[in-house]
């Protein structure tokens, strides 16, 4: 790896709504940057970064890839190390465990569709983590295109504020250039070389005065970052320089005050190298974001590592794949320290020694190989025996766990089965090998029927999965039909005493617990709590963890209709024990016992999940699309307008939305559009309730 100074280095990810163009302007950074010399087009199935035979001919990113490329600016160069995240509501993982390991990011929206449901959930996403993130507004040649607009919106629905440093020259077909506020000159793309080449020009006359307002409000942004900035505006704003101008917009940028907000067309080359400037200008090095912290494994202190190649070795494992020549890839981000290859890494999960084999610098599917990676560093480790998603690797010597990742719950199910004999092996190999690549891919046999139910975040989610088994493992299977993913809560307290006693030849089996279990509120972010009240040794401490194994596994049964429980609380506040005959796996029962009988009568309800949706469609289709949300149980949150479009917005149980689209398209003449993302779980209504567990009871899946 060609090094740069660490604060030369920038670790960013492209985010987005599904088509707002991310993997599009990616293959433009590529091509600029010379790490490609050809571009490849998404609808052509020829993006670098769409690897995957699946992304080709969908025409979709469904795996997050990586790549690092270098760029000129300030006659200095600048290591840019890009992922490029899937848009598609089911692969929102792959952005979420993306902008954990990010510096910065860079959020496109589409000059037509403005801000959509996904930009909202990558935007809440990046807030979680705090990215610092600019702006890029792409597709300004498409009809219907407005800049103003999604400002407007970024401000409204975002909670953002954003700071334009570019204006658009024309719109739609007239689109050629963007004005610079912070130079005052116009970027003209004309020729055509690819977009190559782009010409300084003076602001065209038209637009001079708004170019004035605009360039005032930036000035005002970048001045207010600064106190000794804002008394030089205050005296004479046209003292700022470009170069203080640029640092204020960097720290307003840094600390989340600001969003710098530019323009272009990616699939027309225009704009793009001005966002590769704004890029190495505005977005953190390493060395911005600063220290990262951690937990002893042993000790449970808090430890901070910083951004020092002296520091012993830290990094976050961030995404597993499986590469079908080189074996299990390890995608790792590097926060302090180096590491090199063939030497032995520590694990806190697992508290063993890995041995790393080979490192390799990716380029989407290639891969480089290295002998060192350091701090700042995104690379892949090869030779590991047991590595997840969220671990922590660190030196051997000096362990520390950083912050794991939380994945949300799957919301759809499909039981499938293998089509011959030969296929049994081979498929239970290649769903190991998924879950592993896939936190919010599960898998699970059901007691009842022994088929095998896999579980995903939606149609396309799963539909991609059984398309890999077939490809990729050559395992041929039966599918069943998609089924919903309900829960099981209570809604009473209830205490209960359990005592289970069984007498055979010989030593006996006795536990009694006293436990009472309590609804968690629907906010929790927890899907059970344990609480122990034992005083005074009635139940000995060792036994006390077997009561919660007990509880938790008899949660996986349910109570009424054998699906998962969630949001309970259970607090074990008395019981006793006999010398001679308890043991842990008499506990374990009684917990498991206690739960059954227990919450039978804590007024059990089935929860299922609702799905926030967002459909865009012409006017004269309106009606009868709210009509058939109001038949399947959806509730109209609003409406608004989008150019000459109307956009819905509603929330919809998930039950009710299989084989939505093609309705969707039969009742607006193939012209309207809907997303659909998952939102919470509700209680469904007692009817719907009575058909789930009269279901349940009979033949619990269809196959």
């Amino acid at each position: 790896m060609a090094k740069v100074p660490l604060k030369r280095l920038r670790n960013i990810g492209i985010m987005a709504h599904i088509d707002a163009g991310k993997t599009t302007t990616t293959e433009r950074i590529l091509f600029y940057t010379g790490k490609v010399h050809r571009m490849g087009e998404v609808h052509e199935g020829a993006a670098t970064m769409d690897w995957m035979e699946q992304e080709k001919e969908r025409g979709i990113t469904i795996t997050s890839a990586c790549t690092t490329t270098f760029w000129n600016w300030n006659n200095e160069q600048y290591q840019i190390n890009i992922i490029d995240t899937p848009g598609h509501v089911d692969f929102t993982v792959e952005v979420e465990r993306s902008l954990r390991v990010l510096d910065g990011s860079v959020a496109i929206f589409c000059a037509v569709g403005g801000v959509e449901p996904q930009s909202e959930t990558v935007w809440r996403q990046a807030n979680k983590y705090k990215v610092p993130r600019i702006a890029f507004v792409n597709k300004m040649d498409r009809i219907g295109a407005n800049f103003w607009r999604v400002f407007e919106e970024i401000k409204e629905k975002l909670g953002a504020n954003p700071v334009p440093i570019q204006l658009p020259i024309g719109s739609e077909d007239k689109f050629i250039g963007v004005v610079d506020l912070i130079r005052m000159k116009a970027l003209i793309w004309d020729t055509d070389e690819l977009g190559k080449q782009y010409r300084l020009a003076e602001i065209p006359d038209e637009l001079q005065e708004e170019a004035r307002k605009w360039r005032e409000f930036l000035l005002e942004a970048a001045a207010e970052q600064d106190e000794a900035l804002m008394e030089k505006y205050f005296e004479d704003p046209d003292s700022l320089t470009e170069k203080e101008i640029i640092q204020a917009i960097r720290k307003g940028t840094l600390s989340m005050a600001i969003v710098p907000m530019l323009c272009g067309s990616a699939f027309r080359n225009r704009g793009v190298q001005p966002l590769l400037d704004a890029i190495c200008a505005f977005l953190p090095s390493p060395i911005d974001v600063g220290s990262v912290w951690g937990t002893h494994p042993e000790t449970g202190e808090r430890i901070e590592r910083k951004v020092d190649i002296n520091e012993p070795f830290t990094a976050l494992a961030f995404k597993i794949m499986t590469d079908p020549y080189v074996g299990r890839l390890c995608f790792m981000r590097v926060y302090s320290g180096y590491l090199d290859a063939g030497s032995y890494v520590y694990n806190p999960r697992t508290r063993k020694k890995e041995r790393i084999s080979r490192l390799l610098q990716m380029h989407a599917n290639k891969q480089n190989p290295i002998q060192r990676v350091e701090v700042g560093d995104i690379a892949a480790a090869v030779g590991f025996k047991d590595i997840k998603t969220g671990d922590t690797l660190c030196d051997v010597n000096h362990p520390i766990a950083l912050e794991s990742m939380k994945f949300p719950e799957p919301v759809i199910e499909k039981a499938i089965e293998p089509k011959t004999k030969a296929d049994i092996d081979k498929l239970s190999i290649a769903l190991a090998k998924l879950m592993e690549e896939d936190p919010t891919f599960r898998v699970r046999v059901d007691e009842e029927s022994g088929q095998t139910i896999i579980a995903g975040m939606g149609e396309l989610h799963l539909e991609i999965i059984i398309d890999r088994l077939k490809r990729e493992f050559k395992v041929e299977i039966n599918e069943g039909r998609p089924q919903v993913a309900y829960r099981e809560t209570i809604t009473t307290s209830v205490t209960h005493r359990e005592l289970f006693k069984k007498q055979t030849g010989g030593r006996g089996k006795y536990a009694d617990v006293h436990i009472e279990f309590s609804p968690l509120p629907a906010d929790s972010e927890k899907d059970f709590e344990f609480i122990n009240e034992i005083k005074g040794g009635v139940i000995p401490k060792e036994f006390i963890p077997s009561v919660e194994k007990g509880i938790r596994s008899a949660m996986n049964e349910g109570i009424i209709a054998g699906y998962p429980a969630v949001r309970i609380r259970a607090r074990l506040f008395d019981g006793s024990h006999h010398e001679v005959d308890s043991d842990s796996l008499s506990f374990e029962i009684a917990g498991r016992m206690a739960f059954k009988n227990a919450c039978k009568n804590a007024n059990p309800i089935i929860l299922e999940p609702i799905m926030k949706l967002e459909v865009v469609t012409p006017e004269e289709y309106m009606g009868a699309i709210i009509g058939d949300l109001n038949r399947r149980r959806g509730r109209i949150e609003g409406t608004s307008s989008r150019g000459n479009a109307v956009v819905i917005r509603a929330y919809v149980p998930l039950a009710e939305m299989f084989g939505y689209v093609t309705q969707l398209r039969t009742l607006s003449s193939g012209r309207a559009y809907s997303t659909m993302q998952f939102d919470h779980y509700e209680p469904t209504p007692p009817n719907i309730q009575e058909q789930i567990i009269a279901q349940a009871r009979g033949e619990k899946v269809n196959a």
